[in-house]
């Protein structure tokens, strides 16, 4: 399983987001993030899983429940998308 986070590093949700994702990374959860904004490599990384989910950031896949979330969002839904719950897209 693979939990992935790209993100805008200057994009006000993606900041928004930032203290809740380390949070859970220092938490023992392992997210994987890469900024796309300025990264070609990340954003082409990023196009097969967003595609039509997400046309921007911050964008959040769990690459086994294929759980994903567009957007920003609360730790508590995000915490439910890392653990592979059912959450509303």
């Amino acid at each position: 399983m693979a939990l992935y986070e790209f993100y805008g590093e200057t994009c006000p949700h993606c900041v928004k987001m930032m203290p809740i994702v380390d949070k859970m990374i220092e938490d023992g959860i392992k997210i994987e993030k890469f900024e796309v904004w300025n990264d070609e490599k990340n954003a082409e990384k990023m196009k097969p899983f967003s595609d039509g989910k997400c046309p921007g950031v911050p964008f959040f896949i769990n690459t086994d429940s294929d759980q994903w979330i567009c957007g920003g969002t609360d730790e508590e839904t995000l915490k439910k998308w890392a653990a592979g719950d059912k959450i509303e897209n």
